[in-house]
């Protein structure tokens, strides 16, 4: 959605259990749902853990589904969107994906703006679970250091990249979250802005 910023930080949240959750899970856990990696040549040099995901086919009708991670990690990670949501966004919505997203050590997701008319109207969250100091997410041509415990709306309207230059993975939680209401965005129409 465009938020009117790049980015908007959203305050501090207690990722503990979110963040064991995720780093206990097996390597296979990452390749198990690939359709990001395969969809989205952006996302090439990615792994994730999705919980629910639609993609969009048949928009404002899509179906969500439930991902093979629901079963793994969605007792810690319901809690914390609902807090985030219930602490900034309007009640009665709808979470239409939510993620662990790996960008592995040396590897980048490429400049790219997330353009399905989804994108326009749902919020992006982005929870920081493992970063490092060379770890870069440049939005609308400026860089930013994301951090653990911290969460985020990133403006996805806005071309954005991550360069992770260190030696270990980072690892995000991602989720859109759409509020209720009708989906006001038309191409060239302008678009609602969810507050």
């Amino acid at each position: 959605m465009d938020i009117d910023a790049p980015l908007r930080e959203l305050g501090t949240i207690d990722t503990t259990a979110l963040r064991e959750a995720i780093l206990s899970q097996e390597s296979i856990a990452w390749h198990e749902d690939q359709y990001r990696q395969k969809s989205y040549d952006v996302h090439d040099q990615t792994e994730s853990i999705v919980l629910v995901f639609t993609d969009g086919s048949n928009w404002p009708n899509s179906e969500v589904h439930k991902e093979p991670g629901w079963d793994r990690i969605a007792d810690v990670a319901v809690p914390v969107m609902h807090k985030i949501i219930e602490e900034h966004y309007p009640a009665g919505g709808t979470i239409i994906r939510a993620m662990a997203a790996k960008l592995l050590a040396g590897g980048r997701i490429k400049p790219h703006a997330d353009v399905h008319p989804s994108f326009h109207c749902g919020h992006r969250i982005h929870i920081p679970i493992t970063t490092n100091k060379r770890v870069r997410f440049m939005i609308d041509g400026r860089p930013y250091q994301l951090q653990v415990d911290q969460v985020y709306e990133l403006n996805n309207q806005k071309q954005h990249s991550v360069m992770n230059k260190g030696t270990t993975d980072r690892i995000t939680f991602i989720f859109d979250y759409v509020p209720p209401g009708p989906l006001a965005y038309v191409p060239g129409q302008g678009q609602r802005k969810g507050r």
